[in-house]
Protein backbone atom coordinates (compact mmCIF):
# COMPACT_ATOMS: atom_id res chain seq x y z
CA UNK A 1 0.00 0.00 0.00
CA UNK A 2 1.66 3.27 -1.13
CA UNK A 3 1.22 5.97 0.77
CA UNK A 4 -2.17 8.60 -0.65
CA UNK A 5 -1.26 12.12 0.51
CA UNK A 6 -3.41 14.47 -2.60
CA UNK A 7 -6.72 15.00 -2.10
CA UNK A 8 -7.43 13.66 -5.65
CA UNK A 9 -5.56 10.28 -5.03
CA UNK A 10 -7.79 9.59 -1.92
CA UNK A 11 -10.96 10.66 -3.69
CA UNK A 12 -10.10 8.61 -6.56
CA UNK A 13 -9.69 5.57 -4.69
CA UNK A 14 -12.22 5.66 -2.61
CA UNK A 15 -14.86 5.97 -5.64
CA UNK A 16 -13.10 2.99 -7.44
CA UNK A 17 -13.16 1.06 -4.25
CA UNK A 18 -16.48 1.83 -2.76
CA UNK A 19 -15.81 3.65 -0.18
CA UNK A 20 -17.31 3.92 3.33
CA UNK A 21 -20.62 5.96 3.49
CA UNK A 22 -20.08 9.69 3.64
CA UNK A 23 -21.24 10.67 6.86
CA UNK A 24 -23.49 13.67 5.22
CA UNK A 25 -25.76 11.20 3.37
CA UNK A 26 -29.03 10.08 5.00
CA UNK A 27 -28.49 8.49 8.57
CA UNK A 28 -30.61 5.12 7.24
CA UNK A 29 -27.97 4.61 4.48
CA UNK A 30 -25.12 5.77 6.75
CA UNK A 31 -26.41 2.85 9.19
CA UNK A 32 -27.03 -0.03 6.67
CA UNK A 33 -23.10 0.34 5.41
CA UNK A 34 -21.69 0.28 8.78
CA UNK A 35 -24.05 -2.61 9.85
CA UNK A 36 -23.44 -4.22 6.68
CA UNK A 37 -19.63 -4.14 6.97
CA UNK A 38 -19.95 -5.01 10.70
CA UNK A 39 -21.39 -8.81 9.17
CA UNK A 40 -19.04 -8.91 6.94
CA UNK A 41 -16.43 -8.22 9.18
CA UNK A 42 -17.60 -10.38 11.56
CA UNK A 43 -17.95 -13.06 8.81
CA UNK A 44 -14.82 -12.61 7.68
CA UNK A 45 -12.77 -13.17 11.39
CA UNK A 46 -15.20 -16.42 11.46
CA UNK A 47 -13.90 -17.91 8.55
CA UNK A 48 -10.06 -16.96 9.44
CA UNK A 49 -10.47 -18.72 12.32
CA UNK A 50 -10.52 -15.97 15.18
CA UNK A 51 -13.68 -16.98 16.56
CA UNK A 52 -13.68 -19.52 19.10
CA UNK A 53 -16.60 -20.53 21.35
CA UNK A 54 -19.03 -17.56 21.96
CA UNK A 55 -16.17 -15.07 23.31
CA UNK A 56 -15.45 -12.19 20.85
CA UNK A 57 -17.44 -8.78 19.96
CA UNK A 58 -16.93 -6.45 17.20
CA UNK A 59 -18.82 -2.84 17.63
CA UNK A 60 -19.83 0.22 14.98
CA UNK A 61 -20.97 3.41 16.46
CA UNK A 62 -24.37 4.57 15.30
CA UNK A 63 -24.43 6.97 13.13
CA UNK A 64 -28.01 8.38 15.03
CA UNK A 65 -27.22 7.73 18.70
CA UNK A 66 -23.30 8.21 19.19
CA UNK A 67 -23.61 6.41 22.46
CA UNK A 68 -25.14 3.85 21.00
CA UNK A 69 -23.20 0.79 19.05
CA UNK A 70 -24.19 -2.17 16.76
CA UNK A 71 -22.90 -5.68 18.34
CA UNK A 72 -23.20 -9.09 16.93
CA UNK A 73 -25.23 -11.08 19.68
CA UNK A 74 -24.48 -13.26 22.26
CA UNK A 75 -23.83 -16.98 21.25
CA UNK A 76 -24.49 -16.49 17.47
CA UNK A 77 -21.51 -18.23 14.86
CA UNK A 78 -19.33 -15.37 13.49
CA UNK A 79 -19.24 -17.32 10.24
CA UNK A 80 -23.26 -17.27 10.36
CA UNK A 81 -24.05 -13.46 10.84
CA UNK A 82 -26.76 -11.30 9.01
CA UNK A 83 -27.31 -8.13 9.11
CA UNK A 84 -30.48 -8.69 10.60
CA UNK A 85 -28.65 -10.97 13.47
CA UNK A 86 -27.05 -7.60 14.99
CA UNK A 87 -27.98 -5.33 18.03
CA UNK A 88 -28.44 -2.15 18.79
CA UNK A 89 -26.82 -1.35 22.39
CA UNK A 90 -27.44 1.69 24.64
CA UNK A 91 -25.06 3.42 26.78
CA UNK A 92 -26.22 1.65 29.80
CA UNK A 93 -26.39 -1.46 28.24
CA UNK A 94 -29.85 -2.13 26.83
CA UNK A 95 -30.48 -3.36 23.96
CA UNK A 96 -32.84 -0.67 22.62
CA UNK A 97 -33.26 -2.81 19.22
CA UNK A 98 -32.83 -6.48 18.49
CA UNK A 99 -34.15 -9.14 20.67
CA UNK A 100 -30.94 -11.29 21.01
CA UNK A 101 -29.05 -11.11 24.49
CA UNK A 102 -25.45 -9.04 24.57
CA UNK A 103 -22.60 -10.50 25.79
CA UNK A 104 -21.92 -8.25 28.83
CA UNK A 105 -17.74 -8.30 28.19
CA UNK A 106 -18.66 -6.41 24.65
CA UNK A 107 -20.97 -3.78 26.73
CA UNK A 108 -17.82 -3.48 29.52
CA UNK A 109 -15.12 -3.11 27.18
CA UNK A 110 -16.45 -1.33 23.84
CA UNK A 111 -18.83 1.02 26.06
CA UNK A 112 -15.80 2.55 27.52
CA UNK A 113 -13.39 2.72 24.35
CA UNK A 114 -16.44 4.49 22.58
CA UNK A 115 -16.97 6.67 24.99
CA UNK A 116 -13.10 7.97 26.02
CA UNK A 117 -12.73 7.68 21.71
CA UNK A 118 -15.01 9.81 19.72
CA UNK A 119 -12.72 9.05 17.16
CA UNK A 120 -13.15 5.29 17.09
CA UNK A 121 -16.37 4.11 15.10
CA UNK A 122 -15.94 0.41 15.27
CA UNK A 123 -13.71 -2.11 17.88
CA UNK A 124 -12.73 -5.15 17.55
CA UNK A 125 -12.12 -7.87 19.64
CA UNK A 126 -11.61 -11.91 19.74
CA UNK A 127 -9.91 -14.83 21.61
CA UNK A 128 -7.46 -15.71 18.44
CA UNK A 129 -4.70 -18.18 19.15
CA UNK A 130 -1.78 -16.09 18.41
CA UNK A 131 -2.95 -12.58 19.82
CA UNK A 132 -3.91 -14.26 23.40
CA UNK A 133 -0.59 -16.38 23.20
CA UNK A 134 1.30 -13.08 22.83
CA UNK A 135 -0.73 -11.64 25.53
CA UNK A 136 0.91 -13.94 27.97
CA UNK A 137 4.30 -12.72 27.16
CA UNK A 138 2.81 -9.30 28.21
CA UNK A 139 5.79 -7.41 25.96
CA UNK A 140 5.48 -5.20 22.81
CA UNK A 141 5.48 -6.19 19.17
CA UNK A 142 9.04 -5.75 18.00
CA UNK A 143 9.29 -4.28 14.32
CA UNK A 144 10.69 -7.92 12.69
CA UNK A 145 8.48 -7.92 9.12
CA UNK A 146 7.86 -5.41 6.80
CA UNK A 147 3.96 -5.92 7.78
CA UNK A 148 4.42 -5.11 11.19
CA UNK A 149 5.52 -1.73 10.92
CA UNK A 150 2.01 -0.43 10.37
CA UNK A 151 2.11 -1.04 14.63
CA UNK A 152 5.25 0.97 15.11
CA UNK A 153 4.61 3.10 18.35
CA UNK A 154 0.85 2.55 18.02
CA UNK A 155 -0.03 -0.80 19.99
CA UNK A 156 -0.29 -0.50 23.73
CA UNK A 157 0.20 -3.05 26.68
CA UNK A 158 -2.45 -3.06 29.53
CA UNK A 159 -0.82 -5.55 32.25
CA UNK A 160 -4.00 -4.78 34.90
CA UNK A 161 -5.85 -7.72 35.66
CA UNK A 162 -4.35 -9.85 33.35
CA UNK A 163 -6.55 -13.30 32.97
CA UNK A 164 -9.78 -11.85 34.52
CA UNK A 165 -12.66 -11.72 32.38
CA UNK A 166 -13.92 -8.16 31.80
CA UNK A 167 -17.58 -7.80 33.19
CA UNK A 168 -17.67 -4.58 34.18
CA UNK A 169 -17.02 -0.82 33.03
CA UNK A 170 -14.19 -0.11 35.75
CA UNK A 171 -12.34 -2.57 33.81
CA UNK A 172 -13.08 -1.65 30.58
CA UNK A 173 -12.03 1.88 31.20
CA UNK A 174 -9.15 0.60 32.32
CA UNK A 175 -8.75 -0.94 29.05
CA UNK A 176 -9.69 2.24 27.50
CA UNK A 177 -7.49 4.55 29.38
CA UNK A 178 -4.39 2.26 28.18
CA UNK A 179 -5.25 2.31 24.66
CA UNK A 180 -5.01 6.21 24.51
CA UNK A 181 -4.95 7.72 21.13
CA UNK A 182 -3.51 4.39 19.84
CA UNK A 183 -5.27 1.86 17.36
CA UNK A 184 -4.38 -1.19 19.11
CA UNK A 185 -3.97 -2.76 22.49
CA UNK A 186 -2.65 -6.07 24.31
CA UNK A 187 -4.51 -7.18 27.36
CA UNK A 188 -2.21 -9.52 29.36
CA UNK A 189 -3.06 -13.09 29.78
CA UNK A 190 -6.65 -11.78 27.24
CA UNK A 191 -5.70 -10.87 23.86
CA UNK A 192 -6.22 -7.72 21.59
CA UNK A 193 -8.55 -4.88 20.81
CA UNK A 194 -8.32 -3.09 17.94
CA UNK A 195 -10.24 0.05 16.75
CA UNK A 196 -10.37 2.47 13.86
CA UNK A 197 -12.43 4.94 12.40
CA UNK A 198 -14.34 2.04 10.40
CA UNK A 199 -15.19 -1.11 10.89
CA UNK A 200 -13.05 -1.84 7.91
CA UNK A 201 -9.76 -0.69 9.49
CA UNK A 202 -10.57 -1.79 13.18
CA UNK A 203 -10.91 -5.27 11.58
CA UNK A 204 -8.18 -5.51 9.65
CA UNK A 205 -6.24 -3.83 12.24
CA UNK A 206 -7.26 -6.84 14.62
CA UNK A 207 -6.21 -9.77 11.28
CA UNK A 208 -2.83 -8.06 11.17
CA UNK A 209 -1.94 -7.57 14.62
CA UNK A 210 -2.66 -11.31 15.09
CA UNK A 211 -0.35 -12.16 12.55
CA UNK A 212 2.43 -9.83 13.69
CA UNK A 213 2.24 -11.88 17.01
CA UNK A 214 2.62 -15.11 15.32
CA UNK A 215 5.90 -13.90 13.25
CA UNK A 216 7.05 -12.56 16.22
CA UNK A 217 6.40 -15.71 18.28
CA UNK A 218 7.64 -17.59 15.35
CA UNK A 219 10.92 -16.02 14.97
CA UNK A 220 11.91 -15.66 18.15
CA UNK A 221 11.59 -19.79 19.21
CA UNK A 222 13.60 -19.89 15.96
CA UNK A 223 16.89 -17.69 17.86
CA UNK A 224 17.22 -14.08 17.75
CA UNK A 225 15.33 -11.86 15.33
CA UNK A 226 17.04 -8.98 13.28
CA UNK A 227 14.71 -5.84 14.21
CA UNK A 228 14.20 -3.19 11.67
CA UNK A 229 15.36 -0.26 12.32
CA UNK A 230 13.09 2.72 14.12
CA UNK A 231 14.06 5.00 11.04
CA UNK A 232 12.37 2.14 8.67
CA UNK A 233 10.24 1.57 10.84
CA UNK A 234 8.81 5.04 11.05
CA UNK A 235 8.50 5.02 7.16
CA UNK A 236 6.82 1.54 6.94
CA UNK A 237 4.16 3.32 9.32
CA UNK A 238 3.48 6.29 7.42
CA UNK A 239 2.99 4.03 4.30
CA UNK A 240 0.80 0.99 5.80
CA UNK A 241 -0.15 2.53 9.48
CA UNK A 242 -2.56 5.36 8.42
CA UNK A 243 -6.49 4.42 8.36
CA UNK A 244 -7.06 4.93 4.92
CA UNK A 245 -4.78 1.86 4.63
CA UNK A 246 -6.32 -0.13 7.46
CA UNK A 247 -9.71 0.18 5.74
CA UNK A 248 -8.44 -0.39 2.07
CA UNK A 249 -6.64 -3.61 3.08
CA UNK A 250 -9.70 -4.80 3.95
CA UNK A 251 -11.49 -4.02 0.70
CA UNK A 252 -10.34 -8.17 -0.94
CA UNK A 253 -12.45 -9.76 1.99
CA UNK A 254 -15.41 -7.50 1.43
CA UNK A 255 -15.40 -8.55 -2.30
CA UNK A 256 -15.23 -12.17 -1.39
CA UNK A 257 -17.82 -12.64 0.93
CA UNK A 258 -19.93 -10.11 -1.53
CA UNK A 259 -19.30 -12.86 -4.20
CA UNK A 260 -19.51 -15.80 -2.17
CA UNK A 261 -21.68 -15.24 0.68
CA UNK A 262 -24.48 -12.42 -0.07
CA UNK A 263 -27.20 -13.53 2.40
CA UNK A 264 -24.81 -11.25 5.27
CA UNK A 265 -26.10 -8.65 3.62
CA UNK A 266 -30.19 -9.97 4.94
Amino acid sequence: MTDVQDDQQVADLLERVGGPADAGEDLEAVRLERKQRLACGLRTLGRLGFAEGVPGHVTVRDPEFPHHFWVNPFGLSFKLMTVSDLIRVDQDGNVVEGDAPLNQAAFAIHSEIHAARPDVVAAAHCHSMYGKSFAAMAKPIRMLTQDSTMFYNDVALHADGGGAVVVDTEGGAGLARSLGDKKAVIHQNHGLITVGESVDSAVWWFIALDRACQSQLIAEAAGEPVEISDELAAEGFKLQGHELAGWFQFQPFWQELNAWEPEFLQ
